[in-house]
């Protein structure tokens, strides 16, 4: 089982982001997203990082990546019939979702953002995901008129067989947020063959 915050989820995740229907028609891969550099890891974990005060609860309303050019509105996922993470209509590409029965972003605990890398009209909202880097700022509107203000931490690639649960779900003692697409090798056979995660943490409000 998987967890994302004190709920648990099942089997493959965002597995409906990954067929590569744009990449399907288009070509074997001459249009790939960009992948994230090993230099974009996780950091060494004993390394000082400031961390703000927590949020209350609230819904996210919107995202912001502004070195990427994300500004999307989020709408709340839930699972599937096999327990994965739901994902949001293909058809709008510049609309990302989150995981409204866990963490609300900017409240203490891990918070999951998920989003298609592409459709089959072309680039998606987190095509780019795979180029952001350390220090890359994110924002998330929240419904009570805050502004939630998140340092990337790290920008990983893994296979799908290989995605390590707890330690991109797993609970955690401060506000943590993760952004997810596809990402990997792509073939035609089985579309993107892993994903790329966002680490970030929260730095500030207003």
């Amino acid at each position: 089982m998987r967890r994302i915050g004190n709920t648990a989820i099942a089997t493959v995740t965002v597995v409906a982001l990954c067929s590569g229907a744009w990449l399907l028609h288009g070509g074997a891969g001459t249009h790939a997203p960009p992948q994230p550099a090993a230099a974009e890891g996780l950091p060494d974990p004993g390394e000082e990082q400031l961390t703000a005060p927590a949020l209350p609860p609230s819904p996210p309303t919107r995202i912001r990546i502004p070195s990427i050019r994300v500004n999307a509105p989020l709408t709340g996922l839930g699972l599937t019939r096999s327990g994965s993470l739901d994902v949001p209509p293909a058809g709008d590409k510049n609309l990302a979702g989150w995981y409204e029965a866990g963490t609300t972003p900017g409240e203490r605990g891990t918070a999951v953002v998920a989003g298609h890398v592409d459709n089959a009209e072309g680039p998606a909202v987190f095509y780019d995901l795979g180029a952001l880097k350390k220090g890359a700022a994110i924002e998330v509107d929240r419904r009570d008129g805050s502004v939630a203000l998140f340092t990337v931490d790290a920008v990983e690639v893994y296979a799908a067989r290989d995605f390590p649960d707890e330690k991109v779900y797993g609970a955690a003692r401060r506000p943590e947020l993760r952004v997810i697409t596809c990402g990997g090798g792509y073939s035609k056979a089985t579309g993107y063959q892993g994903n790329v995660v966002v680490f970030a943490h929260l730095t500030g409000s207003r």
